[in-house]
C-alpha cells in the first residue's frame, strides 16, 4: 500500500470524527487530527480511533490545514474534512495509484448531502476537490477562507468523497451564518473595502450563476434551494463586511 498520511482539522466534531478517521485508515498508515481547541469530546474520540492529535488555535482555513503537514511521517498527504468520508471507489482507487510522481495531485468528485439527501443540482455535483497531494511540491494556499490545494498538475479522478455537509436545511442556514461571518473577517484582512452595492450585486450574481449557468432553473426544488442559499451567503458576507467597518468606525468615533 502507498505510504500516505491522513490529515483532518477539527473543532467540536465529536459526532463525526470517528467515522472520518476510520475512513482514512483504509488507505493511510497514520492519521493526524489538528484540533482547534474543541470544547467537546473530539480529542478523546480521535485519539481512541488511533489518530495523533495536535492542538492548535484556529489559524484560518488554509493555514490550519497546512499546520499538521510537517508532523507527517509521509510526503503524500490525504486531507479530509471531519464531515467527509472516502467512498469505496475512492478507497479502491487510492490503493491502486502509482504515486511515483510528486508533482501529480489527485482530485475527487464530492457528493454533498443535506441529511440523507444527496444534492446534485446547480453545481453541487460533481464538486471536484483536490485531496491527495505530495507535500514536497504542493500545499494548501494560505487563505483564511475557502483554501484549496495548489499543485503543479492535477489528475481529476471519477472516484468519490461523501460530504455530509449539513444535517438539515436548518443546519444549512446556521452554517451560512457562521461561514459568512468568517468570510467577512477574511475579506477585511485582505483589505476589501465596504460598499453598499456589493451585497445585492453579489447576491444577484450568485442567483444568476446557479439558476442559469449551472442549470438550477431546470433542476426542481434542489436547484432553487442551492440558488437561494448561495445568494443568501453571498449577500450576508458582504453585508457583514460593511458591518465590521461600521462598528470599527463607531469605536473610533466621528473625529477619527
Amino acid at each position: 500500500m502507498n505510504a500516505i498520511t491522513g490529515i483532518v482539522i477539527t473543532l467540536n466534531e465529536e459526532h463525526s470524527i470517528a467515522d472520518c478517521v476510520r475512513s482514512l485508515f483504509h488507505v493511510c498508515q497514520e492519521v493526524i487530527v489538528v484540533d482547534s481547541l474543541s470544547k467537546d469530546d473530539t480529542v478523546r474520540v480521535a485519539s481512541s480511533e488511533g489518530a495523533r492529535v495536535i492542538e492548535q488555535a484556529y489559524l484560518g482555513d488554509g493555514p490550519q490545514k497546512a499546520f499538521g503537514v510537517p508532523y507527517a511521517e509521509n510526503d503524500w498527504i490525504l486531507a479530509l474534512d471531519a464531515d467527509e468520508r472516502l467512498d469505496p471507489d475512492a478507497i479502491e482507487l487510492i490503493k491502486s495509484l502509482d504515486l511515483s510522481d510528486p508533482s501529480q495531485a489527485f482530485s475527487f468528485r464530492r457528493k454533498n448531502f443535506v441529511g440523507r439527501h444527496w444534492i446534485r443540482a446547480a453545481g453541487f455535483y460533481p464538486d471536484q476537490v483536490v485531496r491527495l497531494y505530495n507535500r514536497t511540491q504542493a500545499s494548501y494556499e494560505p487563505k483564511k477562507a475557502h483554501a484549496a490545494v495548489k499543485a503543479p498538475r492535477v489528475c481529476h479522478t471519477k472516484a468519490h468523497i461523501r460530504h455530509f455537509t449539513y444535517e438539515s436545511l436548518s443546519h444549512w442556514i446556521q452554517r451560512i451564518d457562521q461561514l459568512s461571518t468568517r468570510d467577512a473577517w477574511a475579506m477585511k484582512d485582505r483589505g476589501v473595502t465596504p460598499s453598499p452595492w456589493r451585497p445585492p450585486l453579489h447576491a444577484l450574481s450568485a442567483t444568476l450563476r446557479k439558476l442559469i449557468f449551472k442549470g438550477g432553473l431546470l433542476q426542481g426544488s434542489d436547484g432553487m434551494t442551492v440558488a437561494i442559499t448561495t445568494a443568501f451567503h453571498a449577500y450576508m458576507k458582504y453585508a457583514k463586511l460593511n458591518e465590521l467597518y461600521e462598528n470599527e468606525q463607531r469605536v473610533k468615533g466621528p473625529s477619527s
